[in-house]
């Protein structure tokens, strides 16, 4: 039987009713986070910092370090994504919560398997990525970064994760087609390590011996040499040498159109004379 260790609050936020993240063990030093944040487990400043938050419980609440698992209680979403008008509205919300956030995961000095038994949208699924391993419901939810559906541009740190973690053809498919993997296509694709549910994970956790990982104290420092890429642009400077170099990335492409739209309005009025 799991045993529940503790309950960290979200917070209401605006449309966002809050909810909780609920620690158990369902197995001797596997820490299961539950994160129940209706209607689709949005990214916002109330459950990043509640995530922060649970983290921080389970690396120093006296516990016996193993593996730590995040997973959804909305069963149709393991995380939809952010709250654009609030990620948008909201000063240093990208340094100073989500990828403060993303950053602790992805240097966590424990095992962590994202459990995703629902649709992970584009800052969802970096979420999922931030983790060591990710298991995937085989009949229910995609993987997905659909920024390009709704024409907002990927950030260095966003599109980062994937280019270390997922091969070109599928970081390809993600980006520039918004595909949207299935649990199976997941799988092939090397975006999930296998299918299934909790059991599927104690199964993964078992295989791998990940409980043990832990003990020698260094896990956090190896993931953090390993992913030292990611690493720096989630940092402060990271984020602002990203902006700057994403500011410049913007004012060329504004500048390239408006000298080839001028060009091409020269070479229509040739064309029309020719005729």
């Amino acid at each position: 039987m799991s045993k529940t260790l503790f309950t960290v609050p979200i917070p209401p936020l605006g449309a966002h009713p809050g909810g909780a993240i609920v620690a158990t063990e369902p197995a001797p030093a596997v820490y299961l986070l539950t994160i129940t944040s209706p209607p689709d487990n949005r990214l916002t400043t109330a459950s990043c910092t509640a995530l922060l938050d649970a983290l921080d419980l389970v690396e120093f609440g006296s516990y016996k370090p193993g593996v730590l698992v995040t997973t959804s209680g909305v069963p149709k979403f393991y995380s939809n994504g952010l709250d654009l008008e609030h990620a948008l509205a909201t000063e240093g919300f990208l340094p100073g919560v989500l990828y403060k956030l993303f950053a602790r995961l992805l240097t966590y000095p424990m095992p962590t398997v994202a459990l995703v038994p629902g649709h992970a949208f584009a800052a969802g699924l970096m979420l999922a990525m931030h983790h060591d391993y990710r298991v995937m419901s085989p009949a229910r939810g995609f993987a997905c970064v659909n920024e390009l559906d709704f024409g907002v541009p990927l950030k260095p740190a966003m599109s980062g994760i994937f280019r270390l973690k997922v091969s070109p053809s599928t970081y390809r498919a993600l980006v520039l087609e918004a595909h949207r993997f299935g649990g199976q296509a997941a799988l092939e694709a090397g975006i999930a390590d296998r299918l299934g549910g909790l059991d599927a994970v104690l199964e993964l956790v078992r295989e791998k011996k990940l409980t043990s990982k832990a003990a020698t104290g260094i896990y956090g420092l190896l993931k953090a040499e390993m992913y030292r890429e990611s690493v720096a642009l989630l940092s402060v400077e990271g984020y602002q040498m990203g902006e700057e170099a994403h500011r410049r990335l913007a004012e060329g492409e504004d500048k390239r159109r408006a000298e080839v739209e001028s060009r091409v309005g020269g070479l229509k009025e040739k064309a029309k004379a020719k005729l």
